[in-house]
């Protein structure tokens, strides 16, 4: 029996992954996390886990932290990111960290099951246009420190909109909320995400928060 843990703070994708290793009566998922802390605490005590499919987006402990952690205390433990982003610095992270994986959600039942027991034999499974990202990123490497830690300034009428995008507001809300045009908010939010070198909303907030500027 493959001992499986699932750390995510989504409860429909907790329901839709167990359904997913249900077709596989050699799989037992042993353990559910809502974040790393989560996570740790519950592996301190039960280390008896062959592999962790973790995803990124967490509350408290973000998934790559918990990666690093895992694999310093819990060396046996295979790692294999689950995750919706595939951008190159959450790659980039994940693999530094530790993760012995990189898969989409998307993923299919028979594609999850077949990375799983890959890693669990030494192997390296990846989502196709991951490892296409992976190999382009050893051919063209990029200091993402130095893209990370640089000073990112926004104007105060971008940071209106970012704090209004953050609780969920659609476009024509916020446009509403602040006397402008839906166009000018878009804009804006083009703007927003160049700043700050991310490619949808979630990245956006999750990086603003990181940098105090919501």
């Amino acid at each position: 029996m493959i001992r499986l843990a699932l750390a995510d703070d989504n409860r429909l994708m907790q329901q839709t992954l167990a359904e997913k290793l249900s077709f596989y009566p050699g799989t037992g998922l042993k353990m559910m996390a809502g974040n790393g802390n989560d996570l740790l605490a519950k592996l301190e005590k039960n280390p008896r886990i062959d592999l962790i499919l973790m995803d990124i987006e967490m509350p408290g402990m973000n998934g790559i932290d918990a990666t690093f952690e895992v694999k310093q205390r819990f060396p046996h433990i295979k790692i294999i990111m689950l995750t919706v982003f595939d951008n190159d610095e959450h790659i980039f992270r994940a693999i530094k960290a530790g993760a012995d994986g990189y898969l989409l959600k998307e993923t299919s039942p028979d594609d999850l099951h077949r990375a799983i027991t890959e890693t669990l034999n030494g192997g390296a499974s990846m989502t196709p246009s991951i490892a296409l990202k992976t190999l382009r990123m050893f051919r063209e490497p990029v200091d993402f420190s130095r893209t990370t830690n640089h000073e990112i300034k926004l104007t105060t009428r971008e940071t209106d909109v970012l704090e209004q995008l953050s609780t969920g507001l659609k476009y024509e809300q916020i446009a509403a909320n602040l006397s402008i045009s839906t166009g000018t908010v878009r804009k804006h939010i083009e703007n927003i995400y160049g700043k700050l070198q991310v490619g949808n909303k979630l990245e956006a907030i999750r990086k603003a928060k990181e940098n105090h500027l919501i």
